[in-house]
């Protein structure tokens, strides 16, 4: 029997050490610890699948909680079934004692983990959903306020006001000046433009 551990972050900025010492805590470290930063929306994740890959009957796994193995309720049954019952791999949720499939195999512990596994898959799917409503109204709300997304402009060569006069002039053609201000012909167009328009 080998033993196992999972741990998920949504982004490469959010820290995975809460979940790494929790599997320390259960004796778990290095190699044996596949890690993903990534989305919990799908199971379409690298070292889930190469953890899948390795995972054979009687092996048992560890997971914080189960919003770490994902976050969409269907896919989270699906993977909870292909894990337990068609690898016959055991599976602990740290965070959530009675999701642990070494324990109560008669009827009535399957029944309650099956049902705790639907509540706490739900809440995880759910989360995610109000997560996402959230970023939604919080980046909406800052472009009311003006805040604007995205990288800043560059700011105008040097010599821009210069070769635009030339240009505007007509003592340069179009693509002498965007070369003399080192842009492409587009970009300098655009820019010429909107100084236009605001001088």
């Amino acid at each position: 029997m080998n033993t196992y551990g999972y741990v998920r972050v949504s982004s490469r900025e959010q820290n995975e050490n809460r979940q790494l010492i929790a599997l320390k805590e259960v004796g778990l470290t290095g190699k044996v610890i596949f890690l993903d930063k990534q989305s919990g929306k799908d199971f379409n994740r690298p070292q889930y699948k190469k953890l899948l890959r390795k995972l054979k009957k009687g092996d048992l796994l560890y997971v914080k909680s189960i919003d770490r193995l994902g976050r969409n309720y269907e896919e989270i049954q699906q993977q909870w079934r292909l894990l337990t019952k068609e690898k016959g791999v055991n599976i602990v949720v740290l965070d959530m004692p009675l999701l642990d499939t070494r324990r109560g195999k008669d009827l009535m512990g399957t029944f309650l983990s099956d049902i705790v596994l639907q509540v706490l898959s739900f809440v995880a799917e759910n989360e995610r959903t109000d997560i996402r409503q959230r970023q939604a109204e919080g980046i909406a709300a800052a472009k009311a306020k003006g805040v604007k997304f995205g990288r800043p402009p560059k700011p105008l060569p040097h010599n821009f006001h210069e070769v635009h006069r030339a240009w505007r002039a007509k003592k340069m053609t179009l693509k002498q000046a965007a070369e003399a201000c080192n842009m492409p012909v587009g970009t300098f167009y655009d820019k010429a433009r909107k100084f236009e328009n605001t001088a």
